[in-house]
């Protein structure tokens, strides 16, 4: 296969990535808390498919892996209790489970049987003294902007937010949670407030996503294209050099 051939060939590897990326963030427009995502792109220089002797080699596209945006989703009112929204970038609740601590901005939380406040999924969300457990027959909570959770007047804990010099550490987990994938400690959040009765949107903005599922499409039709007319014009060739012999 030639060098053009080739080149365009990884090309399509990517934008077939990015097309599923891009997919992906329009699924989730409507999931709390989601962070729109990006294929970070680099080049890698390879052997030639002929002469080996001759360089420089020719430059592939490289997936670089997942970029995310951390920037801040619309806080929509939900008007419920145990809705939470994070005020500010860069800051995150935590969650305690068997692997240990997971960071969301998902603040849709709920109490389970033992009065433990915990996500959508089960898993108990922390305070600065552990899991927060809640007595429902001392009524309603009503979380401060600070993070602190008070019940029937007298306060229970705060709520345990995180924040990491460099988000890049923190790798994408399930149900909405990312993890810290390096040896950074987490930070106690500042400068941020905690909204009770509200939710943050996604930050995916819908109609550029779209744009780029368009043009994705175009760019992977162009390098289908190159692809096939590199391997017509190499056809030809060797097609005209068997009637020259």
């Amino acid at each position: 296969m030639e060098n053009a051939a080739y080149i365009g060939l990884s090309r399509q590897m990517t934008l077939r990535r990015e097309l599923d990326i891009a997919a992906n963030n329009i699924a989730n427009a409507e999931t709390t808390g989601f962070k729109v995502e990006q294929l970070l792109l680099g080049t890698e220089v390879g052997q030639r498919a002929r002469n080996d002797a001759v360089r420089p080699g020719a430059s592939f596209v490289l997936d670089n892996g997942v970029g995310r945006d951390f920037g801040q989703g619309a806080l929509n009112e939900t008007g419920r209790t145990l809705d939470f929204a994070i005020d500010g970038e860069g800051a995150f609740f935590k969650i305690q489970d068997g692997a240990g601590e997971a960071y969301t901005r998902d603040g849709a939380f709920t109490i389970d049987p033992t009065g433990q406040l915990v996500t959508k999924s089960g898993l108990p969300v922390l305070g600065d003294g552990g899991p927060i457990v809640v007595d429902p027959a001392r009524g309603a909570l009503s979380v401060a902007e600070d993070g602190t959770i008070s019940q029937g007047g007298a306060a229970l804990g705060t709520l345990s937010l995180a924040r990491f010099d460099n988000l890049a550490v923190l790798s994408k987990d399930g149900d909405g949670l990312y993890r810290n994938a390096s040896n950074a400690p987490a930070l106690d959040a500042t400068g941020v407030q905690v909204r009770q009765g509200m939710l943050e949107g996604s930050n995916v903005n819908t109609l550029v996503e779209i744009t780029n599922l368009i043009e994705i499409t175009r760019a992977y039709e162009r390098a289908t294209k190159m692809i096939e007319n590199v391997q017509d014009l190499s056809r030809r060739s060797v097609e005209r050099l068997g009637r020259s012999t």
